[in-house]
């Protein structure tokens, strides 16, 4: 009798499974930041002090469009004040120029040195004086270090017919280059007429000294032309 043979069970088989493998890319591992550490604080700096000056700007154009508008035509010295004897001017930097006005009538220089001046130069320069138009009064409260009064460009004082002095301070253009912030006796900040300041710091920059006439020459008798030769007596003409 034959046996009855039972067939055998396979196992199964494990199946491992694999993590999967995650590869970098070559383009990603290799990326380097495109701005340096350096470049980017100078960057930094730079846009800091762009905003600082447009600040700046700005707060000059807003105090300045806050300016209390002047009722009619004011000016920055009153004719009252009467005429003016003596006008100084001294910049940031440089020497100071002083002319006065003698009892004469006449204009002479005392700084830098004592010289003759050109009178209708002078007299133009300080009729400018009594004309300075205020074009805006800014707020009382206004700080001056703002506009230019910490180290002003120009100091100029005046003496007046009655020996009364006042100064006036130059301090920055405006931003639209339409006048200059000033102000008397460290008063009330205003903005005045811009060729009218120029024409009184022109004293420093063209002193209107008199011209010294170039003297005539006479010319010498070494310059002169021989005189002609006179024939010698009793010589015989050539035909």
């Amino acid at each position: 009798m034959a046996r009855k043979v039972t067939p055998q069970k396979t196992p199964p088989k494990k199946v491992i499974l694999k993590k999967p493998v995650i590869r970098r890319s070559s383009q990603a591992a290799s990326k380097k930041p495109i701005i340096g550490l350096g470049t980017l604080v100078i960057l930094v700096i730079f846009a800091g002090t762009f905003l600082f000056g447009l600040i700046l700007a700005r707060s000059k154009e807003s105090a300045a469009a806050e300016a209390t508008p002047t009722e009619g035509i004011t000016y920055v010295f009153e004719k009252s004040e009467g005429i003016v004897s003596s006008i100084e001017v001294k910049p940031n930097e440089g020497e100071a120029v002083k002319l006065v006005r003698d009892d004469k009538n006449v204009w002479a220089f005392e700084l830098p040195a004592k010289a003759e001046a050109d009178q209708g130069l002078v007299e133009a320069a300080a009729s400018q004086v009594s004309a300075l138009q205020v074009i805006k009064s800014l707020a009382e409260d206004a700080d001056p270090s703002t506009f230019g009064f910490d180290a002003p460009a120009y100091v100029i004082k005046f003496e007046f017919g009655d020996g009364k002095g006042r100064s006036l301070e130059i301090g920055d253009s405006t931003p639209t280059n339409s006048g200059y912030y000033v102000r008397v006796d460290k008063g009330g900040i205003m903005i005045a007429d811009l060729s009218g300041i120029d024409s009184l710091t022109q004293l420093v920059d063209f002193p209107p000294y008199l011209p010294t006439p170039t003297p005539e020459t006479t010319p010498t008798p070494s310059a002169l032309p021989p005189p002609p030769a006179t024939p010698e007596a009793g010589a015989t003409p050539t035909p």
